[in-house]
């Protein structure tokens, strides 16, 4: 090294300031001119693309596979973040198939209590690739889930939605009437649809053993009674969560073969984990998981393409600004910048802010979660604070 050193001193001594890397490649020990990343644009360098980058830009982050424009029906489903990414493509005028509305004259916020207007059916929160295809098998007559009805005191739920309906029904047949609804409302919407927009949530999951059918939430969370016996936590793997979601795109295509994706990875942390790892440990697996999956989807599958909501959220040069004092809720500011960058990519209009103001949902006092003061969507996960000692 000190060779080194002194071989560079001699051949710079008297001359203008030049950078080391131009005296090695002129030395013969660093082919400088011919390295491959010599033309690479600023972003394919740590220093330009984020050093030195504007913490407000994010143009380069996303460049398109396929254009995406006003004309195009989307379907729109995922994890709490993905309600979100729903509301932004609305207000800034792409046409997001809404198959299960709800009734004339009800309150804004009642309807998005009700789960109406979240996504483009009324399945609320996906938080898996799993139970986005148990649920289009069961739309379309490939399966039928177990323990289809959970109970609280006297009150039936929907055990796949358990949290759209606050207050129960009346009975299970109730129930199984009003699902049968939502299920032809599933069928429509991702029939008609030439762009789905799936948000990756999770890799936790409760799931009945012995059938292997998924739910969005714990057993006992909301409704239902946790039982070890019936009912167990499962960790999907790479393996697993690719699998599904080649499952669910070919079932797509057998009845849409022109359908394209864009698959997102939620930047909101675990609220809890199952798992028996520190929940930042946890959350850190999980989106590393789902990360890779959507990565090699993209690489596979021309019809698929990634859109980096969660890098530009969660980027070193924002120091966790995009998020609110709980570090998990993401900011109005923080959707509005992600958001921006997918509507400058497509040349659509944006709305800047995106005025992310609707009424707060309506849930008991033994549901409020205390540090998380800008909680403004439905979000079952977000109740398993409750349970914390």
């Amino acid at each position: 090294m000190a060779d080194l050193n002194r071989r560079v001193d001699t051949a710079t001594k008297g001359r203008q300031p030049v950078s080391k890397q131009i005296v090695l490649a002129k030395l013969g020990l660093l082919n400088f001119m011919e390295s491959p990343y010599r033309d690479l644009p600023p972003g394919a360098f740590w220093r330009s693309g984020v050093a030195d980058r504007k913490p407000s830009d994010f143009a380069d982050f996303y460049r398109p596979k396929f254009p995406i424009n006003g004309r195009m029906k989307i379907a729109t489903a995922g994890s709490c973040f993905a309600q979100h990414v729903g509301r932004a493509l609305r207000q800034s005028g792409f046409n997001v198939i809404d198959a299960e509305r709800a009734p004339a004259l009800v309150p804004d916020a009642v309807k998005q209590r009700y789960g109406f207007g979240l996504y483009s059916a009324r399945y609320g929160n996906i938080y898996t690739i799993r139970q986005l295809l148990q649920l289009w098998r069961e739309a379309t007559g490939r399966a039928d889930p177990a323990v289809p009805v959970w109970q609280r005191d006297d009150r039936f739920f929907d055990a796949q939605r358990p949290g759209l309906e606050p207050n129960g029904f009346d009975s299970a047949s109730d129930v199984l009437a009003h699902r049968s609804l939502h299920l032809a409302a599933v069928r429509k919407a991702f029939l008609l649809a030439d762009v789905i927009v799936f948000t990756f949530g999770l890799t936790e999951t409760w799931l009945h053993t012995d059938s292997g059918t998924v739910y969005p939430t714990c057993p006992g969370t909301i409704a239902g009674e946790y039982d070890p016996k019936i009912y167990s936590f499962h960790n999907c793997s790479y393996k697993e969560i690719y699998k599904n979601f080649g499952r669910f795109r070919d079932l797509m295509m057998d009845n849409n073969p022109a359908v394209k994706f864009i698959v997102t990875v939620s930047p909101v942390p675990l609220t809890a984990t199952a798992s028996g790892h520190h929940v930042e440990v946890a959350t850190s697996y999980s989106k590393a998981v789902l990360r890779a999956v959507c990565g090699q989807l993209v690489g596979e599958f021309d019809n698929v393409d990634y859109f980096p909501s969660y890098e530009i959220i969660t980027s070193q040069k924002n120091a966790a600004r995009f998020y609110s004092d709980s570090l998990r809720v993401v900011t109005a500011e923080g959707v509005a910048a992600a958001m921006g960058a997918f509507m400058a990519a497509h040349a659509m209009q944006h709305q800047s802010p995106v005025p992310f103001d609707s009424p707060v949902p309506v849930v008991s006092d033994n549901q409020r979660i205390p540090d998380d003061p800008d909680f403004g969507i439905v979000c079952e996960e977000a109740l398993l604070e409750v349970f914390r000692k």
